[in-house]
């Protein structure tokens, strides 16, 4: 375990996210971004997007998936799920 905080472990993943040798399928970058959402912005807010904006609303949903989920918990699991994806 490394000395650096839960925030600049997370802020590191968030930004080697956007660099994968590989791009994730749709599924777990629908995960990583509501981990992300989670936990910079806590529990989803606003209303849900229509059908007509089917990207938006399965964006949405993932978030709003994990309403209640601590900021710091969603931060561990973005690092895991990073972890996981780099190999």
């Amino acid at each position: 375990m490394s000395d650096m905080s839960l925030q600049a472990r997370f802020e590191e993943a968030v930004t080697a996210s956007k660099n994968l040798s590989e791009r994730p399928d749709n599924m777990t970058l629908l995960k990583l971004y509501a981990l992300y959402k989670q936990a910079s912005s806590g529990d989803a807010t606003g209303e849900r997007p229509g059908m007509s904006d089917f990207v938006a609303r399965a964006k949405w949903d993932a978030w709003a998936s994990l309403k209640g989920t601590a900021a710091d918990s969603a931060m561990q699991q973005y690092i895991d799920l990073f972890e996981e994806l780099k190999g």
